[in-house]
């Protein structure tokens, strides 16, 4: 019987976490590059944690690969980019786009949908400044034109595995950072990761659902 309710919860779980927003309310990203001129070596050996940023923004093109790259949708049975324990994906991955971030992006704060490779405006504005206070005030951070922001709604994969899915849902968000680290190597990007914020302050400000943790922060853009 605990099983069979914790099925239940898991597709209660994924039912609304996978809801798509209607079509006009999606950005469509273009679709990601599966070749590069960087091998996965080269990557490896030039990646760095930057925490100074030039006063240059990004475009949708490498908006797009990042976000594939860090936990998109790579074959046709919807497994992704990241491993995920049982394929539950309890990760959520949020774009905070800073004012002349992206090109042909207004700036706000955006939810990926893997689903259909889209962005889904969530609220209007330049949060980085708040988000930087949130986390015990490292301004840095603002200097980057975009940030990544994960998020975990860990009953995806406690319900499988109950308090284990704890930790492989924590093990999956290194996974997933690191993706996003040899993807904007590999891109002549660079990346910051950010762990100390205010968790209730960062929902807050964000207006996250309840069931989304915030986990890790990372911001991206050119290297100063």
């Amino acid at each position: 019987m605990r099983f069979f309710w914790g099925v239940v919860i898991l597709l209660v779980g994924l039912f609304f976490s996978t809801k798509t927003a209607p079509a006009a309310d999606l950005i469509k990203l273009p679709p990601p590059a599966y070749k590069g001129q960087m091998s996965v070596p080269e990557a490896l050996k030039k990646r760095r944690t930057v925490r100074q940023f030039a006063d240059r923004g990004l475009d949708l093109a490498q908006v797009s690969q990042l976000l594939w790259g860090t936990d998109g949708i790579s074959d046709a049975k919807g497994l992704r980019t990241a491993p995920s324990a049982g394929a539950t994906y309890p990760l959520e991955i949020y774009l905070v786009a800073g004012e002349r971030g992206v090109t042909g992006l207004a700036p706000g704060l955006y939810h990926f949908r893997p689903d259909s490779h889209s962005l889904e405006l969530v609220q209007k504005g330049d949060l980085r400044a708040q988000v930087s206070r949130i986390c015990l005030h490292q301004t840095w951070m603002a200097q980057a034109p975009v940030m990544v922001i994960f998020a975990a709604e860990y009953r995806r994969c406690t319900a499988r595995y109950g308090e284990r899915g704890l930790r492989y849902t924590h093990m999956e968000v290194g996974h997933a950072g690191q993706n996003l680290f040899l993807t904007a190597e590999a891109l002549n990007l660079a990346c910051g990761i950010v762990g100390a914020f205010e968790d209730r302050d960062l929902k807050e400000i964000l207006h996250l659902p309840s069931q989304h943790e915030p986990l890790l922060i990372m911001p991206v853009g050119y290297s100063h």
